[in-house]
Parts: structure tokens; C-alpha cells; sequence
């Protein structure tokens, strides 16, 4: 099996058709197979998927889960992964749909003409719920080859459409940090830098559709508990690469703990409010107008700031008193 083209999907009834289709009409000369991992829907995801399976008995494989995995979906995900038989994995998100029939034979002849390389992806173009205007995801400088390098930074850094990517099938067990990350992107893209480089082809061959039943939605940062996760995430990148990126990666893990600070869960109460302003200071190091700002709002007792401000204002009476 050269490809295993695996659709990872959760409640898309409204789009799961459009994306198999776009992957069955495929012209390849090559075989490939669709794995479609469904996280236990109730949407009529899984009737739709059956559909296709009967319709298709020697291309489709359905990954029906008896409940749902959980992790946002990362469990789904690494399940489907594990049955894969091809040589490549061409990811595919169960909302998005590809639009040209000869992508996956394109990334396959780059990916047999480039054993160096561990990842290829495309272009994409992005499309909103909502109706704002669709745009291209990658602008025309983006480099043509990627390493670690690539992606990390003080930043969150992301370029790379899920369902543009395909990857040599290497990955056979994830470390514990990964398995705990509700974002399986990011850290998988690390985890496969360390196998070769990573290709770009400017073509546009995919729709990203940004909705509100997909995983990008459920990035809550106001929400402490995505935060922690975020934190946990980019230590274990950290430990993963040897601390070689400590310094950026420090950076950006201290502006998760900068964003905590005004999360629901901490942002009416001092503690432990005051020790994550104290993590924050210390990670990243600010200038001092900000670190005096971070110092007054959330490090300094309230009561404290409430005597200071009394104080300095029965002080500018006087003074106004005394002027007057």
C-alpha cells in the first residue's frame, strides 16, 4: 500500500461526504486506502461513512469507535494512524475537502523523489462559516524546505493545513507528553522534523474550512485548562529536542502564563493569580513598564494597592489644599 489517506472526523454529517469524495476521485497510479476514524457521532456521521464503505469495500475502512476517545480527538487520531498499511499517511480533517485529483500522486512523486524528506505539504485556501472572504493560507515567500527550525519560536507558529499534509508513515509510538496534548498538529510536525525535511508544493490542493464544529474552536484562551495543556505541550517539545530551543520556547511558554492571568478561572482572584505573574516575570523577562504593570495588577496584595491608592490620593489633596 503506497497511501493511507486517513479522514479523522466528529459530528461533520454537513461535510464528511464532501470529503470522502474528493479523496475517492484521486488519480493516481499508485493504490492508496481511506481509513475514516469517527469519534463515536451522533450526528449521522457514521451512516454517511458506512454509505461509502459499502459502496467501496476495497478502498474505504471504517475506524468506528464503540465511545468516544476523548482528547479532543487525539486518541481517534493516533488509533487510525496505528492502521494504516501505506508507506505515506495523507492526512485529512473531516470538514475540509480537497480540489485537485492529482494531489495525492503530486506529493507522492516529491516524497519518492526526496527520501530525505519526512513531510511534504501545499497551499491551501481558507474558508469562513461566517462569510468573511476566503484567503490563501501560505503567502508566495514561503520557503520552499522547512526544519525544527521552522517551527519554533517565542510564537506559536503553524503554515501547515492538516489536510495538505502528507508524511512517511515512521511514527510508530508517541511519546507520554504528545499523548497528553490536545493539540496533535503542532507537536506530530516536530516529531516528524526529526526524520528528514520538510517539502512545500505551492499548489493550492485543499479547503480549510474554518467552522465551529471543527478543533481550531475549541482553542479556549481565556480557559486555564488549554493554557496548562498549551504549557505542557511545549515543555515536552522542549525535553523532545534536547532543550537546543530553550530560549524561544521558554518565551512562548511564558505568554500562556501571561494569557492565564486574565482566564475565567483566575482572573477575579489574587491566588494563585499572583504566583502565575511571578512564573510569567521570570520566564520572560519584560521590559520594565510592563513588568511593573504585571507587578501592580496581579502581583501586590489588593488591599495593599487599596492603602497606596488612598494614601497617594489624601496626598494629592493636601497638596491641592495647601496650593490653593
Amino acid at each position: 500500500m503506497k497511501v493511507s489517506v486517513c479522514i479523522i472526523t466528529y459530528n461533520q454529517a454537513k461535510f464528511i461526504g464532501e470529503a470522502i469524495e474528493s479523496v475517492v476521485n484521486q488519480q493516481t497510479t499508485f493504490p492508496f486506502e481511506i481509513l475514516i476514524g469517527d469519534d463515536f457521532s451522533k450526528d449521522g456521521t457514521r451512516d454517511i461513512i458506512t454509505e461509502y464503505a459499502n459502496r467501496y469495500p476495497d478502498l474505504v475502512r471504517p475506524v468506528l469507535h464503540p465511545h468516544n476517545m476523548g482528547q479532543n480527538g487525539l486518541f481517534n487520531t493516533l488509533e487510525t494512524y496505528r492502521l494504516a498499511q501505506g508507506e505515506y499517511i495523507a492526512a485529512m480533517d473531516g470538514d475540509d475537502y480537497w480540489t485537485d485529483p492529482l494531489k495525492l500522486q503530486k506529493q507522492v512523486d516529491f516524497m519518492d523523489a526526496h527520501p530525505d524528506f519526512s513531510t511534504c505539504f501545499h497551499n491551501a485556501l481558507i474558508t469562513f462559516e461566517d462569510g468573511s472572504p476566503s484567503q490563501i493560507l501560505n503567502p508566495p515567500d514561503q520557503k520552499p524546505i522547512c526544519s525544527v527550525e521552522d517551527l519554533i519560536g517565542e510564537d506559536e507558529i503553524w503554515f501547515m493545513a492538516t489536510s495538505s499534509v502528507m508524511f512517511r508513515n515512521v511514527i510508530k509510538e508517541y511519546p507520554d507528553w504528545f499523548k497528553k496534548s490536545i493539540s496533535g498538529d503542532i507537536p506530530r510536525y516536530v516529531l516528524l522534523a526529526k526524520y528528514g525535511k520538510i517539502g512545500y508544493l505551492p499548489d493550492v490542493m485543499s479547503v480549510y474550512r474554518k467552522n465551529s464544529n471543527g478543533t481550531s474552536f475549541t482553542d479556549r484562551e481565556d480557559d486555564a485548562r488549554f493554557l496548562k495543556n498549551r504549557i505542557a505541550m511545549y515543555e515536552g517539545i522542549n525535553q523532545e529536542l534536547g532543550y537546543k530551543f530553550d530560549a524561544p520556547l521558554k518565551k512562548n511558554i511564558a505568554r500562556y502564563y501571561k494569557k492565564m492571568l486574565r482566564s475565567h478561572q483566575y482572573r477575579n482572584s489574587y491566588y494563585p493569580r499572583n504566583a502565575i505573574a511571578l512564573k510569567y516575570l521570570r520566564m520572560a523577562s519584560p521590559e520594565w513598564g510592563e513588568a511593573r504593570d504585571i507587578i501592580r495588577d496581579h502581583v501586590v496584595p489588593p488591599v495593599l494597592m487599596r492603602m497606596y491608592s488612598a494614601v497617594a490620593l489624601g496626598l494629592y489633596r493636601l497638596r491641592k489644599g495647601s496650593n490653593a
